[in-house]
């Protein structure tokens, strides 16, 4: 599965670090972090990791392959 995970503002190199299985594009005011998931458990792992990191998500979605 692919996803797409967008939050507010521009995430520094720091914190780009955090999400090593995904590819980013900063853009307007937004990062849009994407990529394969592997599971369920895994795209819960990344929504864990916005939280512990206080990143607002602005839209979660899976895209197609």
């Amino acid at each position: 599965m692919r996803y797409e995970i967008r939050v507010d503002g521009h995430l520094s190199e720091p914190l780009i670090e955090v999400f090593p299985e995904l590819d980013h594009v900063v853009m307007s005011g937004q990062t849009l972090l994407f990529g394969h998931v592997i599971d369920e458990a895994h795209l819960y792992g990344l929504l864990a990791r916005c939280q512990s990191l206080g990143l607002r998500v602005l839209e979660m979605r899976q895209i197609p392959e």
